[in-house]
């Protein structure tokens, strides 16, 4: 492809945004070159010969009269072995390569390819000379890392018959493969392929999400779930633990491959991340966490445009691997910081602002992005199934979700997991309110809950939901009156609602073993609660005493379940069962007598 080189000259500065006349020969989204430097910048705006352009760089000492040079190529992700374990920049430089070059401090205008073009990795030919081919198709493995072997896919709009395949070690930039096309024309396919980041990449077909995400989180996967290929958001004010729920959805989540984006998050909130997802093992190899996630680090001190681009660099980037048949987990935190972002360039840009001075066009820019989400069968001709699950975290200031990311945000999302403070403060965590939280999944994975787990599930998620809701207006009566003006069915159900929260819904992440429930575990834990309840409930009917029977040993022993390591689940359940049966049932009777 010839590119179109265009040169204009630097005509106004604001900020991070310039503008350039004589460019009349540059494209909208084209990159460009600012300056002597070479600053890295994105045209987002055209009138006439003058072009707007979002430089991803900080734009002190540039000036009016300074060139500007376009590429004539949209900003583009490379894809291909090596991503995994790397760590990059809003615009996918390699942090660890920056550093090399210019120190802790990254200096302007440095630029550092996102593969490693020495490093030679194994090729593993799947198709042989003579083969018809066409887009998505695989021609051949690379062991990326010890967990993820990566697929080398055709490239988007290349068919033809195989004329030559290579097998051995080779960079990213050598030909492993030669096609011929139709027209008869010879096409080279390297390991690695570029793609525009903000265009969605081609699939055949998107698929109805019809099995869960699972996650280990008992307050998600029961009362939240989410579907694999679904989109959720998690808002929630400061301190109210975003990224601790995300770091656990990253670890325990049923996925292949995470992209972990930290859009404008603070540097100290991204050390952490930095220090921890190293460190963090990866429960189903035992391998690092880190060998099969991608992270994406773009502090708040970074310059502003950046954060606009971060995100869909990362959806570039899980898509890449979504297409290769892997399920993706892709966290965003935060999208409030990629909306100030928006809202920043829309001032400066002189557009007419919405509400809050956030741009008219807020709501369609997160559709764009949380519509990339989803399960698909990829091209090809092999049919593979893949999913790009998004989790989003808004930050809206002050914890008010009436702010308009987080209003935009839930009319795009299925899945609404609502972080409260209070919860967090009274050190419950997940500190997700059941009471505003919903998740539009829970209908169509019903059938999967049922096949899977147990036939009674969903009418157990159902009767918990029942009773926190009813929990929540006895308390109302209980702050006027005082809980001894309810009868005792009704205190009864007020204590059985308190095993729900503080023995089903509250999860120790730093526990060795309750960070992580399976779905038999969480069913044979809530049956308990739930069993205690109705036996219960029916107990005092028959004129059992109330306060024995809120003291009884079996509570604490069903609250002690969920540190039960998961081989002992199914013999410890019948045990409990049966002892709390029994203690009932002799209460029952003293009651009788």
């Amino acid at each position: 492809m010839t590119q179109k080189v265009n040169q204009g000259k630097i005509v106004k500065v604001s900020g991070p945004l310039v503008v350039a006349e004589g460019m009349q020969g540059a494209d909208m989204f084209d990159v460009v070159r600012v300056g002597e430097q070479g600053l890295i910048g994105e045209i987002i705006e055209m009138r006439g010969g003058a072009a707007s352009i979002q430089v991803y760089e900080e734009t002190a000492g540039l000036g009016p009269g300074a060139k500007v040079v376009t590429t004539g190529v949209p900003l583009s992700v490379e894809l291909g072995p090596g991503m995994i374990e790397s760590i990059y920049d809003g615009i996918q430089r390699p942090l660890t390569e920056l550093l090399k070059i210019s120190g802790s401090n990254i200096t302007r205008g440095i630029d550092a390819k996102p593969l490693n073009r020495e490093k030679k990795w194994t090729f593993v030919p799947t198709v042989a000379v003579g083969d018809e081919i066409e887009a998505g198709d695989i021609i051949g493995t690379v062991q990326e890392t010890i967990i993820v072997e990566l697929k080398i896919m055709v490239p988007y709009r290349i068919k033809g018959i195989v004329r030559e395949i290579k097998s051995g070690d080779f960079t990213v930039e050598d030909t492993v493969c030669v096609v011929e096309t139709p027209d008869g024309k010879m096409e080279d396919i390297t390991m690695m392929q570029k793609w525009p980041v903000r265009k969605g990449r081609p699939y055949k077909e998107k698929l109805v999400p019809e099995m869960p995400l699972l996650t280990g989180q008992r307050v998600i996967d029961t009362m939240f779930p989410i579907a694999k290929g679904g989109v959720a958001a998690v808002p929630g004010p400061f301190g109210s633990g975003k990224t601790v729920v995300q770091h656990q959805l990253a670890k325990w989540a049923e996925a292949d491959v995470v992209v972990y984006i930290g859009c404008g998050e603070r540097g100290n909130e991204m050390t952490d991340v930095l220090m921890e997802f190293p460190e963090l093992k990866d429960p189903k190899s035992g391998e690092p966490l880190m060998k099969r996630t991608v992270l994406i680090a773009n502090t708040s001190d970074m310059p502003v445009a950046a954060r606009e681009a971060s995100i869909y660099t990362g959806i570039t980037i899980a898509e890449y691997y979504r297409d290769m048949g892997f399920s993706v987990a892709l966290m965003a935190d935060s999208t409030s910081r990629w909306a100030e972002a928006l809202r920043e360039m829309s001032g400066r840009l002189e557009e007419m602002p919405g509400e809050e001075g956030y741009p008219a066009y807020l709501a369609s820019r997160l559709a764009q992005f949380y519509e990339r989400a989803g399960r698909v069968i990829s091209l090809g001709k092999d049919g593979r199934e893949g999913a790009l699950s998004a989790i989003g975290a808004v930050s809206p200031p002050g914890g008010d979700i009436s702010e308009p990311v987080s209003q935009a945000t839930l009319r795009i999302v299925k899945v609404f997991w609502s972080l409260d403070a209070s919860l967090a403060y009274s050190r419950h965590f997940p500190a997700i309110n059941w009471l505003n939280s919903y998740s539009l999944y829970v209908d169509r994975l019903a059938k999967w809950f049922a096949d899977n787990v147990d036939k009674d599930f969903p009418a157990m998620r159902s009767e918990t939901m029942k009773l926190l809701q009813e929990e929540a207006e006895l308390q109302e009566i209980v702050q006027l009156v005082g809980q001894d003006a309810l009868s005792f069915s009704d205190q009864f159900k007020l204590e059985s609602c308190k095993s729900i929260r503080e023995d089903y819904l509250h999860q120790n992440a730093f526990h060795d073993i309750d960070t992580y429930a399976s779905m038999n575990k969480q069913n044979r834990l809530l049956r308990l609660i739930l069993e205690y309840y109705r036996q219960g409930s029916d107990a005092i009917e028959k004129g059992a005493d109330y306060h024995p029977l809120v003291n009884l040993p079996i509570r604490e022993t069903i609250g002690r379940f969920k540190y039960i390591e998961e081989k002992d689940v199914d013999a410890e359940y019948d045990r409990v069962l049966e002892e709390l049966t029994k203690n009932i049932s002799d209460l029952v009777n003293e009651g009788g007598e």
